[in-house]
């Protein structure tokens, strides 16, 4: 098969895909069919934590793809490997948060969380951020914050408001009808935005007040790319629910939301099977995750990512770089425009590698390596980012 058959068979989100050609990948490399190595700055969009093809988490999916692979629903059957995964979760969230629930992916973990939360309150009122990204199914669509991306599918959930992040004056929009705040810990889409010192808090407070509950969306920012398990972690504050994805997985499909025993209990019961999923918490999946914990852990990759974020800040500097934001290994470096920065993209991968931009903030350069990437590849990858602004 060659690119027709991509573009004709392989659903397509844009007009514009790459097509680019994978014949393998490991470490921070993607490497082509047309012979070259690139070196990826992107890692499956904050996906890849520990790289491509890690060797430990490579040997725990051959393992237990050997041993069994799906048995049964989720929550019926006890198998070691999302019961270890869930219990070293247990262990890097702070009280009370211990239950998780296991999905397939990071916008299943927000439908779950969103469903969980009107649950437990009898609540259906949800407040949300203006420009977040939470996903693209239909309920995590809904608290999304962008309406380009929602118009064409209207109408959505009902019930939903959006505040401005960052703007404490907003916070009494949540009352006493608010199920659940949600946020992301960092906004992502929006420009890779950081919360300013004490909203989080203010956020929770008003929470406590009215009865509602706070859900963080860690799906980027969480699993050691902020140099700390979780991004809430950096703001001194506990969430009700967290949900995580994208890094937890190890290059495998996984989302999961964690919150106390108490609230989870609701959902056993009136109705009973409250929330269900066939493949959520997939023994080869838990396993890929599991291993992919140990290795951020075992390799001390968290305490090398502030080293890592302020080289990359130190290194970067050029005219046309107007600002660098976000946190840890989640940068953007900020340009003119979209197109701009489609430009440099589009250079640094003649020179290999791979460059991408904000889903919102087209004019954001997304800069988010795999946590295992070493000193010497930041700056060559660093290098060949100057060198393509000063071609585009």
């Amino acid at each position: 098969m060659d690119q027709s058959d991509f573009y004709r068979l392989h659903a397509q989100t844009t007009d514009f895909a790459s097509a680019f050609e994978v014949e393998r990948a490991e470490g921070s490399y993607i490497y082509g069919k047309d012979g070259k190595a690139y070196l990826d700055l992107v890692a499956g969009v904050s996906a890849c934590n520990v790289g491509h093809c890690h060797p430990h988490v490579v040997k725990r999916i051959q393992e237990q793809a050997a041993r069994h692979m799906h048995v049964m629903v989720y929550g019926e059957y006890l198998q070691d490997a999302p019961l270890e995964l869930v219990g070293k979760l247990d262990t890097m969230m702070p009280d009370p948060l211990e239950t998780t629930y296991l999905v397939n992916s990071g916008t299943e973990a927000i439908e779950g969380a969103l469903k969980l939360a009107k649950r437990y309150t009898g609540r259906y009122e949800i407040v949300a951020a203006k420009n977040a990204y939470h996903g693209s199914t239909h309920g995590s669509l809904s608290v999304s914050g962008n309406s380009e991306f929602k118009h064409a599918y209207r109408p959505l959930l009902p019930g939903i408001r959006h505040i401005e992040f960052n703007r404490f004056e907003d916070l009494d929009k949540i009352t006493c009808r608010t199920a659940a705040v949600i946020l992301e810990t960092i906004q992502g889409a929006a420009g890779f935005i950081e919360p300013q010192k004490g909203y989080l808090n203010a956020v929770k407070k008003r929470c406590e007040e009215v009865g509602a509950l706070l859900i963080l969306d860690e799906i980027q920012p969480g699993i050691g790319r902020t140099g700390k398990w979780y991004g809430f972690e950096h703001y001194d504050v506990v969430p009700d629910i967290v949900v995580s994805g994208k890094g937890l997985g190890g290059g495998m499909s996984i989302g999961a939301f964690t919150s106390s025993f108490e609230i989870f209990d609701v959902i056993k019961r009136n109705p009973k099977l409250g929330h269900i999923t066939t493949f959520g918490g997939h023994p080869v999946n838990a396993a890929a995750a599991l291993a992919n914990l140990e290795v951020i852990e075992n390799e001390h990759l968290m305490e090398q990512i502030h080293e890592k974020e302020a080289l990359f800040r130190d290194l970067l500097k050029h005219p046309k770089i107007e600002s660098i934001t976000g946190k840890g290994l989640m940068l953007a470096a900020h340009m003119e425009s979209g197109e701009f920065v489609q430009r440099v993209a589009a250079e640094a991968m003649q020179r290999g590698v791979i460059l991408f931009w904000l889903l919102y903030k087209g004019s954001g350069l997304r800069i988010t390596p795999p946590l295992t990437i070493s000193i010497e590849e930041i700056r060559k990858g660093c290098e060949v980012i100057l060198e393509s602004i000063d071609a585009a």
